[in-house]
């Protein structure tokens, strides 16, 4: 894209972020879908053509075969454009795609042959729906998988680096109980994978049944095949799996389960890019300078967290749309209505953005740097999270009024190292506990955190 159509772009999509989103083009253009379109146009003829089965069906030789996978392989912006010249006439874009087809099939007598079989027995949603399963399987292999694998990875990395790094937790914006860094780390790859996993785990169903889903028109031309396998067979060669009931159209439940499954992933982004911009803000992580850049045009001293702020806006407009995809698109009115196709001719939009934050989240995790006495100093100016601790071995000990003791003392207060261990020194317990609890520190206070972000890399 030269300079003038990015700056004249309505959508930031194809014009400030344009350069760093060049991958979701040719899944998600005009150009992506209808190359799609033509896939399995094409990809249905040769099907058939394999069928034995199928009387009156006109012998495909190895080189037509290979003719017709140049077509798809060679398509490209020139033969998008005819495409593209052609709907002009039809006013209908699959039966454009259909003509195209049928146009370069004339070049040849053996070719010709094959004309009256293109779009056999289809609607226009049989093409449609194979088509878009298609590019929201490739989406999630190809762009979402690796984006998200790549933030996992990296957090854990950041994990294991400050799995020990002590740090006062913050329950209601109040100090806490510690945590530690790391811990709290491995908490948001966790989520994360978790999932991504369920995203993973949704299976991407198709349909090629005719116009109201029955195989009306396959019946009647040849009343012996049985069609419910053959279409089966053939959707599974393009790695896809059989919707056996639907109307006209796909009921497109799976699209709703994918887009719910990336809806909750950018929500755990969403929460975890909020409080990693806490913890800039109150100096847990540090922020690399880099030469040249201006955080504020007016107050020097400045490096904005505009990495993560940037992923959550974005992370914002991708699920606004991920929620209306998963509420309107398993809606049909009947057999069939076409409130659909403008919206899915948007789910480019919410996995870019989606894309887009990933990116800005990852670039914000490389400039980050911990700030352990930064922490020292939070963890050293509030000792009244260790009556947690000292109220539980009560209970041990068996003082029911452990609580209640504790509440007395702290409630409301910033406590002091002397006055906690005033407290204790005067506690009826063994010698031993009670010597363990005068040694205990905030910074020592993070229970198990260590040890379960080391059991992280031990999950799958």
């Amino acid at each position: 894209m030269d300079e003038q159509q990015a700056l004249t772009a309505i959508s930031p999509l194809d014009g400030r972020y344009a350069a760093k989103l060049d991958s979701c083009r040719e899944l998600f253009s005009e150009q992506g879908l209808i190359k799609r379109r033509l896939l399995t146009e094409v990809r249905w003829l040769q099907f058939l053509a394999r069928q034995g089965e199928i009387a009156d069906y006109p012998e495909v030789s190895p080189v037509v075969h290979d003719w017709l996978d140049r077509l798809v392989a060679d398509f490209g912006y020139q033969e998008a454009g005819r495409v593209k010249a052609i709907e002009k006439t039809t006013n209908h874009d699959v039966k454009a795609v259909e003509y195209f087809i049928s146009e370069r099939l004339a070049e040849g007598s053996e070719l010709s042959r094959l004309r009256p079989f293109v779009h056999f027995a289809c609607t226009s949603e049989d093409i449609n729906n194979i088509a878009y399963a298609l590019i929201l399987r490739s989406a999630r292999q190809d762009l979402v998988a690796p984006a998200l694998r790549t933030l996992v990875t990296r957090l854990r990395v950041m994990a294991r680096a400050t799995a020990a790094l002590p740090m006062l937790s913050r329950t209601h914006g109040q100090p806490a109980s510690p945590t530690t860094l790391g811990k709290e780390l491995a908490n948001i790859s966790w989520r994360l994978q978790r999932q991504q996993a369920s995203l993973e785990n949704v299976v991407v169903l198709a349909k090629l049944n005719g116009a109201v889903g029955n195989f009306n028109a396959h019946v009647v031309a040849y009343p012996d095949i049985d069609w419910p396998r053959l279409s089966s067979e053939f959707l599974q060669s393009l790695g896809l799996e059989a919707n056996p009931f639907t109307t006209q159209i796909e009921p497109h439940d799976w699209m709703a389960e994918y887009f719910d499954a990336l809806a909750r992933i950018n929500t755990v982004l969403i929460d975890a890019a909020r409080d990693i911009w806490g913890y800039i803000s109150i100096g847990y992580f540090r922020q690399r300078p880099k030469a040249r850049e201006v955080g504020s045009s007016t107050m020097p001293h400045k490096i904005n967290p505009i990495d993560f702020e940037n992923a959550e806006g974005n992370l914002g407009i991708a699920n606004a749309l991920l929620q209306h995809f998963a509420a309107k698109l398993p809606i049909s009115r009947w057999q069939r209505d076409l409130s659909d196709s403008t919206v899915l001719r948007n789910v480019g939009v919410a996995i870019a953005h989606s894309l887009l934050a990933y990116q800005s989240f990852g670039a914000g995790l490389e400039k980050l740097d911990a700030d352990p006495a930064r922490m020292a100093a939070d963890l050293e100016t509030n000792w009244e999270v260790l009556t947690e601790a000292v109220q539980t071995v009560l209970r041990r000990y068996g003082h029911g009024d452990a609580y209640e003791q504790l509440k007395a003392l702290s409630r409301g207060r910033q406590l002091r190292p002397d006055d906690l261990r005033t407290f204790i020194s005067g506690l009826d317990l063994p010698r031993n506990t009670r010597d363990a609890l005068l040694q205990l520190t905030p910074g020592g206070y993070i229970g198990l955190a260590e040890r379960l972000t080391a059991d992280l890399d031990r999950t799958p």
